[in-house]
């Protein structure tokens, strides 16, 4: 039914999946993959996609956070809204070394009814502004990431 819902509203069918909450069950992967999905977002181990195995056909898992989760940080941690964007460049930071070698994906949770907040935007603009200001950082959707692992794990 979401599915459904999704592609009579976008026009097409969404090629990923993040669950509500980050509930999965083990089962999960292998009913995404039967339901035509390519990748998900819920399992939170990498900062690189990583390919998982189902029972029928591989699925790609799309690096998701809980570090830089407004809601994790902001409504259960009860962290000040500067927190946010110290934590996102300092894992930015981190990352963007990591990446001489080889790619990372760095994703930041929000939520426009969180971070949207007018006394938290400020913050979440600083970051991005400061991650946009380096060489070589893209901005991509799931499925680019997705696009472009393929391609570079075929080659």
């Amino acid at each position: 039914m979401t599915t459904k819902a999704i592609a009579d509203f976008v026009g097409r069918r969404p090629r990923g999946w993040l669950g509500p909450g980050l509930t999965e069950t083990w089962e999960t992967p292998d009913i995404l993959v039967e339901e035509g999905y390519d990748y998900v977002c819920d399992w939170v181990l990498d900062d690189q996609p990583v390919t998982l195995k189902t029972r029928s056909r591989p699925i790609v898992n799309i690096p998701y956070t809980q570090e830089c989760n407004d809601v994790a940080m902001m409504l259960i941690q009860h962290h000040k809204a500067s927190e946010y964007r110290d934590r996102a460049i300092d894992q930015f930071e981190q990352l963007y070394a990591d990446a001489r070698s080889s790619a990372r994906v760095m994703a930041l949770v929000v939520h426009p009814y969180i971070m949207g907040a007018p006394h938290r935007l400020r913050y979440f603009r600083e970051a991005l502004e400061h991650i946009a200001g380096k060489p070589g950082v893209l901005f991509r959707t799931g499925e680019e990431i997705l696009d472009w692992h393929r391609a570079a794990s075929k080659g």
